[in-house]
């Protein structure tokens, strides 16, 4: 049960992430800004957006990061389902019976049994 929710969870953050990630401004986006490209008219303005995507980001990370070591110790104390296909030599010989039948079965058909 455990392991279900914290593999939604998981999922929801890494899509968060990406997203923030994307969101980002880069580096050298600040110099384009200076020279007049208009890339300093952003949703936070012109800087107020780095410390609160800076903050989430890191703390979208370490949650992610946390929760795989989770996920994967999780996995680690599973006990492994046996394959089938792994063991065929062992396999029990089941004897195939036939169906027991209260009409007899005749291969002779009569003309007049077929419809018409």
């Amino acid at each position: 049960m455990y392991y279900q929710i914290f593999l939604v969870i998981y999922l929801i953050i890494a899509l968060v992430l990406v997203g923030f990630i994307l969101l980002q401004q880069g580096k050298g986006a600040d110099m384009g800004a200076s020279f007049g490209a208009g890339s300093s008219a952003t949703i936070f303005g012109s800087s107020g957006s780095g410390n609160f995507m800076t903050k989430t980001t890191t703390i979208l990370a370490t949650c992610f990061f946390l929760i795989s070591l989770v996920l994967g110790n999780l996995t680690a104390q599973r006990t492994k389902a046996t394959d089938e296909w792994n063991n065929l030599g062992g396999a029990e010989q089941v004897e195939s019976a036939t169906p027991a039948s209260d009409v007899p079965v005749s291969d002779d058909k009569k003309e007049n049994d077929v419809p018409n």
